[in-house]
């Protein structure tokens, strides 16, 4: 498969395999596109790279688990990274740029490192936390990381990778406060106020939803007056919801894309773990992280993952400001006994919020698409890389 780039530019390549990294790539593209108009970007993505401004070769970023099995996923993932190493051999591609997805996008790495290209990763490998073993192959892959978490650099620098923090685009974003407050107006009455955040993939929506609704119900059985909205991340995610839980108890609804509105209403958010969790950090409300999990991966979790903690704005605080129950494979009973402590006392939750917003401290002043593009443009003319 032949490429159509004009041979007189810089050929650019983003691969992304989730929302999330379709989302993560967007404003760097944009970036990208508004500093280099004359670069040829070419992307396997989703629609948010396209509207951004890269040629979308190949959809790539969809909920690929929704309607498909582990193994009928696996084979369409190994059909598409095929597509793109075929592409890739076609074109003269200068610099490639995957994004997160490491058992993706490696063997895509593998080809564009053979046809010259140099490899920007947007996002590290959570090498970290679990895969260490994984590092030698890792550093044959990359020139340069564009991470993330504040303490990944120096990690990956102790082992021979170039990494810079460039923050992240959940918490490096302006939320405009006036906007946010108008449109509370249409959320629910009553309180205390509960958001549910189940995740934006559908597995972790089919596993998690459930206990998310019964945490809800128990905390309403004890104070009647409560209120609550599931914060759906799409229609599809929507249609999820209703059809895993049925019928809505009494003081719960759903609304379909206002994250940041639910969790400005919220006195607690309930959130499966991941991104969600910075978007929450963000706004410095408090929250509990949950991932329910299989018995057999609850234990698997404690003899792969390295970290102390689990969830993002524990990791970067390196201090559990957050309760955790990641991965959790037992009743609802002791996250019901911890929010229920939560809202019981303001205090704690000031204290709560006070944690988060120390943690917040090491993102300031970070400009999350401009340095990656910087860092990008720096590669592509054959620089350091580093923005500097």
């Amino acid at each position: 498969m032949a490429s159509d780039a004009p041979q007189s530019g810089p050929v650019v390549l983003f691969t992304a395999f989730e929302p999330s990294g379709d989302a993560l790539a967007a404003p760097v593209i944009a970036k990208l596109r508004e500093k280099h108009p004359e670069w040829a970007i070419y992307a396997w993505g989703g629609d948010k790279m396209e509207a951004a401004g890269a040629q979308l070769v190949g959809h790539t970023a969809g909920d690929g688990a929704m309607g498909l099995g582990a193994i009928a996923h696996a084979r369409v993932v190994t059909k598409q990274i095929k597509s793109i190493r075929r592409w890739i051999k076609g074109c003269r591609l200068m610099v490639h740029v995957p994004v997160d997805s490491p058992a993706a996008n490696f063997p895509i790495c593998k080809s564009s490192r053979q046809a010259g290209a140099r490899i920007v990763h947007l996002a590290a490998p959570q090498l970290w936390a679990w895969g260490g073993w994984r590092v030698r192959k890792f550093r044959k892959l990359t020139d340069h990381v564009l991470c993330l978490l504040p303490f990944e650099p120096r990690w990956l620098g102790e082992r021979g990778i170039k990494g810079t923090f460039v923050g992240h685009p959940a918490i490096n974003r302006v939320i405009d406060g006036e906007q946010l407050k108008a449109k509370l107006h249409g959320m629910p009455g009553g309180a205390p106020r509960l958001a549910l955040l189940p995740g934006s993939r559908s597995q972790e929506v089919k596993k998690n939803i459930r206990l998310l609704v019964k945490i809800f119900q128990e905390l309403r059985h004890r104070q009647m007056t409560m209120s609550g909205v599931i914060v759906a991340a799409s229609d599809d995610i929507a249609q999820l919801v209703h059809d895993r839980i049925g019928e809505f108890p009494m003081g719960l609804s759903m609304v379909t894309g206002m994250r940041d509105e639910s969790i400005a209403w919220s006195d607690l958010a309930i959130t499966v773990s991941g991104t969600v969790t910075l978007d929450i950090m963000r706004q410095c409300q408090p929250m509990i992280g949950v991932y329910k999990a299989s018995i057999l991966s609850c234990i698997g979790a404690k003899v792969l993952l390295r970290t102390r903690y689990k969830l993002l704005p524990n990791i970067i605080a390196d201090d559990e400001i957050v309760p955790e129950y990641v991965p959790w494979c037992r009743g609802a009973g002791p996250i019901i006994a911890k929010a229920q402590w939560l809202l019981d006392d303001s205090r704690r939750t000031a204290s709560h919020q006070q944690g988060l917003r120390r943690a917040l401290g090491t993102y300031k002043g970070h400009d999350f698409a401009g340095e990656c593009a910087k860092a990008i443009a720096e590669t592509v003319r054959g620089g350091s890389g580093t923005g500097a």
